[in-house]
């Protein structure tokens, strides 16, 4: 809907979403207040939302240095030269065990 309307629905108020549930058939009718009380209730609230990060792995910090590195197109230390790059293959999101990251830098 964000590429069709140009905007975030976290943007809109509930008057512009009911007006839009009904452009769309989604109901026929639908009040502002209805829409506003199950955005209350409804877990999914992109605009009010809580993070935080709670790391495990030990290992974290010495794996995100080489990730960031990566990202600053640098390998062991050294940067990569103009035609080098970067090759990241990983066969499983959930864990790290399948991932393959490697650069290779032609000189």
């Amino acid at each position: 809907m964000r590429a069709e309307c140009g905007t975030s629905l976290s943007r809109w108020s509930a008057p512009e979403l009911a007006r839009e549930v009904v452009a769309r058939s989604i109901a026929s009718t639908i009040s502002a207040s209805t829409v506003r009380r199950w955005l209350d209730q409804d877990a999914t609230t992109p605009w009010r939302h809580r993070s935080w990060i709670s790391i495990s792995d030990l290992g974290f910090r010495r794996k995100a240095a080489r990730v960031l590195d990566l990202y600053a197109r640098a390998w062991d230390g050294e940067p990569l030269g103009a035609k080098g790059y970067v090759i990241s293959a990983e066969e499983k999101t959930s864990t790290d065990h399948g991932a393959v990251t490697s650069a290779y830098d032609p000189l």
